[in-house]
């Protein structure tokens, strides 16, 4: 099941999250509420996973946890800014044909 979970994050985290959040009880242990999560699961999925993933229940995210966890963050604000680049770009070459 993790080296499932963790193909299939690669490519699409929301489907892993709802998988892990289905099959696994980890995402409840690693946040004690709902809302949180869930907002991650809208906006930030990758980094809602990757500190999943690296999240310890001895001391939590520690060390290169959390250089895995910006990586995430980055990797989150790639898919956003860049879908805006693409969207703008696909407009302006519609515009100008």
């Amino acid at each position: 099941m993790g080296c499932f979970l963790v193909l299939l994050g690669a490519f699409v985290p929301r489907i892993a999250l709802f998988l892990w959040w289905i099959f696994g009880d980890k995402l409840a242990v690693v946040f004690d509420n709902f809302i949180l999560p869930f907002i991650g699961f809208i906006f930030l999925p990758y980094t809602t996973l990757f500190y999943a993933l690296v999240w310890s229940p001895v001391g939590g995210v520690r060390g290169l946890g959390w250089l895995v966890v910006v990586f995430a963050f980055l990797l989150d604000l790639s898919h956003w800014f860049g879908s805006d680049r693409e969207r703008r770009r696909r407009g302006t070459a519609q515009s100008a044909a």
